[in-house]
């Protein structure tokens, strides 16, 4: 079972589809059925979940400086867990074979990793090295070179760039959001507007409704 930084992905999966089963139930049930209670609760949940992410939205852009500490924390504390999970590290691989990067500012990050750590006292065979994943791919090899990455910290830094990324993944994150911002904004709008026509739709159910129950009393 992967756990990223102490945080089982699996519970956040399980989490998330059962408010979508949820969901989805209160809002089938209710309209076939006319029920206005399962509609309300279909409709004020997926405001409060529109209103939640509004404020996540803005309080990530208010504090930009304090998200990117703690997604850099959290990358850093999971390079030291990356041989503890076969999941997690297949995960820290693809993030960097995707970005181009290596660690979270740079492959001194590495050094957080008892097996790729520096210190004289390791017997690690990985030892002042780096993940493969950090590896410049070369076109001319086709079987993968898992050993790339060996020794390569113990060599000149000017020799790093021929072998492997020296960027880290958080400057690489930070250079990718604004060349795919309108990617991003178009994504966030999609689902808002989903969210939006959702809501409007329970409460024109709801009213509708109303008006017909109402109109049992005359």
């Amino acid at each position: 079972m992967t756990r990223i930084n102490g945080f089982d992905p699996v519970i956040l999966v399980l989490m998330v589809g059962g408010v979508m089963f949820i969901l989805g139930f209160a809002g089938c049930i209710g309209a076939l059925r006319e029920n206005i209670c399962l509609l309300r609760f279909f409709c004020g949940t997926i405001v409060l979940i529109f209103i939640l992410e509004l404020v996540v939205a803005v309080l990530a852009f208010l504090f930009q400086d304090w998200v990117r500490d703690q997604v850099e924390i959290f990358f850093k504390n999971n390079i030291v867990s990356y041989r503890d999970d076969i999941d997690l590290q297949n995960l820290i691989d693809s993030l960097q074979k995707m970005n181009h990067c290596c660690g979270a500012q740079d492959p001194n990050d590495w050094n957080l990793n008892i097996y790729f750590n520096c210190s004289s006292s390791s017997k690690s065979r990985e030892r002042c090295g780096v993940p493969f994943s950090c590896c410049v791919p070369d076109p001319a090899q086709k079987v993968l070179n898992t050993q790339c990455g060996y020794d390569i910290r113990t060599m000149a830094r000017s020799l790093w760039e021929e072998r492997i990324f020296t960027r880290g993944c958080i400057p690489a994150l930070e250079a990718w959001l604004p060349r795919n911002i309108y990617i991003v904004a178009g994504v966030f709008i999609a689902i808002a507007l989903l969210q939006i026509f959702g809501i409007f739709l329970a409460r024109t159910l709801i009213s509708d409704i109303e008006v017909v129950k109402s109109g049992y009393h005359f």
